[in-house]
């Protein structure tokens, strides 16, 4: 694995796919997925340019913060958070992509008292329904954001989506264009912190440039840049 190479070229199909979209390249933030990745690797990836690490899992999100291991970049959250675990990741990461119901953007809202700050949040759409994933369903959107709205500790920066597995090139689009039209309603809905919600969060290493295609501003992409994972 050449890791810098790696990252060049996911980069370049980025830039290709935000142009072909007539967007400017720049408006893509790329979130390297480092799930399972050890502390060298993530500063390999930093060092090569990765300006933005997600974590899946709150052990590990922890082991890297203690050994520093994400130092030159943010590090966001983007796996399934349980309120029992929000202590280890309110206020030490950016952004927290995962908030799928009221009891847990409830939850966040007090941790983030606690600890002094304001969380920055993005709502998951559970956009295909499917019974294995969490996240909300797309009806249940309007009244999530207004209830992030009306939190003094919270501030909700937008949406994110991980949509089947497909099959082949094309086969999300649908998915990526429902959570493109969810994104610009609640923009427009939310009149008063409309600069606040930046973020649209869909599309990994195999639909990346679909996702583009159809508005994303944030990919979250693992294998393309580190290969298949090692065992956890």
């Amino acid at each position: 694995m050449d890791l810098t190479q790696n990252i060049a070229a996911v980069r370049e199909k980025i830039a290709a796919a935000a142009r072909a979209a007539g967007r400017p390249p720049e408006e893509i933030t790329l979130c390297a997925a480092t799930k399972v990745q050890s502390d060298a690797t993530i500063r390999a990836a930093i060092a090569a340019g990765i300006q933005v690490c997600g974590e899946n899992r709150v052990q590990e999100l922890t082991a890297h913060l203690n050994a520093d291991a994400y130092s030159g970049a943010q590090v966001h959250f983007i796996g399934h958070l349980q309120t029992n675990k929000l202590k280890q990741v309110v206020g030490k990461v950016a952004l927290i992509q995962s908030v799928d119901s009221l009891h847990l953007l409830e939850a966040i809202q007090k941790q983030a008292e606690k600890a002094g700050c304001v969380q920055d949040v993005l709502l998951e759409v559970n956009v295909a329904a499917e019974a294995s994933k969490s996240g909300c369903l797309p009806e249940e959107v309007p009244v999530l954001a207004a209830s992030a709205r009306s939190l003094t500790h919270i501030r909700l920066r937008g949406l994110m989506a991980i949509p089947p597995v497909s099959a082949g090139p094309g086969d999300n689009r649908i998915y990526f264009h429902t959570m493109y039209q969810l994104f610009i309603d609640m923009k427009r809905k939310m009149k008063d912190n409309q600069e606040d919600i930046d973020c649209l969060s869909m599309g990994m290493s195999g639909d990346y440039e679909d996702a583009i295609a159809e508005g994303a501003t944030l990919v979250r992409v693992g294998t393309a840049l580190f290969g298949l994972r090692p065992p956890a």
